[in-house]
């Protein structure tokens, strides 16, 4: 079996969305890359259930290379990034996942930029732009996603969801859960006031701060 890591690291991460609460029933996807392939949670299946066999393979063409099952609606947004985006510090990409988060959709019907009220947000850039609503399984919302993308790690998707990319699952996971709890935040602190921003150059400072973070 190919990708036979790969398609296990899937199956985990995505029940652990599930877990988290990060979405509900079959909502949200989970995509991991090596090289010209990408193994990526499949469409309308129980994630409770997913053995790696489940994992359909794909290229980077969105041809199924291996697996019986369909793979996600939208796949097109995974394989954009895979594609296209790149990484503000020149980082592979090789994870990508998609939620359906309650907060930081929320947000995405309030804002075109999530604001920096928290430095955890330097974790996905500057700030965390909206992209603009494009229906499901697109083309069109691709697009809008890879433009909200642009010098960031991860985007809210306006009426949907979030998604953010990374070296690794870890690192894509660990930043939706980023997105996602400052968004709780800033609904918070706005529902009683007008919330202290931290000025640009604090993010930038943090930024530095966070390239040397942790035991890497």
């Amino acid at each position: 079996m190919i990708l036979a890591e790969e398609r296990a690291a899937v199956c985990e991460y995505a029940r652990r969305m599930t877990a988290d609460g990060l979405v509900v029933g079959t909502s949200g996807n989970v995509s991991a890359r090596d090289g010209a392939l990408v193994a990526v949670t499949p469409t309308g299946v129980d994630y409770a259930g997913l053995e790696p066999a489940d994992i359909p393979v794909v290229g980077l063409d969105g041809e199924i290379v291996e697996g019986e099952l369909k793979p996600t609606s939208e796949l097109p947004m995974h394989l954009a990034v895979y594609n296209r985006a790149v990484d503000p510090d020149g980082a592979s990409v090789t994870a990508v996942v998609h939620t359906h988060s309650v907060h930081a959709t929320a947000v995405s019907t309030l804002l075109d930029e999530v604001p920096p009220i928290h430095y955890i947000l330097a974790t996905i850039g500057p700030t965390a732009r909206v992209a603009e609503y494009a229906t499901y399984g697109t083309e069109e919302l691709a697009a809008s996603m890879l433009k909200a993308l642009d010098g960031r790690r991860g985007c809210l998707l306006a009426n949907h969801g979030t998604v953010a990319y990374g070296d690794s699952l870890g690192a894509a996971y660990h930043r939706v859960q980023q997105l996602e709890w400052v968004c709780r935040l800033w609904l918070l602190a706005r529902s009683a006031g007008s919330p202290t921003l931290l000025p640009p150059a604090e993010i930038e400072r943090v930024v530095e701060k966070l390239r040397g973070y942790g035991q890497g």
